[in-house]
Parts: C-alpha cells; sequence; structure tokens
C-alpha cells in the first residue's frame, strides 16, 4: 500500500504535487516544487511513476509528494 507523506493511500491515476524541488539523477534537469502530476503505482510500496512534461517517465519516491 503506497501512502504520500500525509499517510494518504494512493491509487493508480490519483493527481499528486510535488513537495519539494528535486534534482534527477543523470539528469540537468530537476522537478520543481508544486509541480501536478497523474501517478501509476509501482512494486515497491515507496515509489511511483508518472510522466511529466519535457522530463518523460520519471519515477518520485513517496516521501516527497502528497495527494491533490
Amino acid at each position: 500500500m503506497a501512502v504520500d507523506v500525509n499517510g494518504v493511500e494512493l491509487q493508480s491515476g490519483d493527481s499528486i504535487v510535488v513537495i519539494k524541488d528535486l534534482k534527477l539523477k543523470g539528469s540537468k534537469n530537476s522537478v520543481k516544487q508544486g509541480t501536478k502530476a497523474k501517478i501509476r503505482l509501482t512494486k515497491n510500496d515507496n515509489e511511483v511513476e508518472c510522466k511529466l512534461d519535457k522530463l518523460g517517465t520519471v519515477i518520485l519516491k513517496t516521501e516527497f509528494i502528497r495527494k491533490a
């Protein structure tokens, strides 16, 4: 069961908001605080997958997102 930073359960298709600026490994780009996206759950409960404009598919840790 994946949960966000506030302990709210996440489901595939939920909208989330990034709560902190995140640097991406292997890239000069970063994900800015306040970025909104729809998620897809992964096999790992503390990670979710989402598609971001100009960055493509990114895997984010649930400790850096909250449900919108």
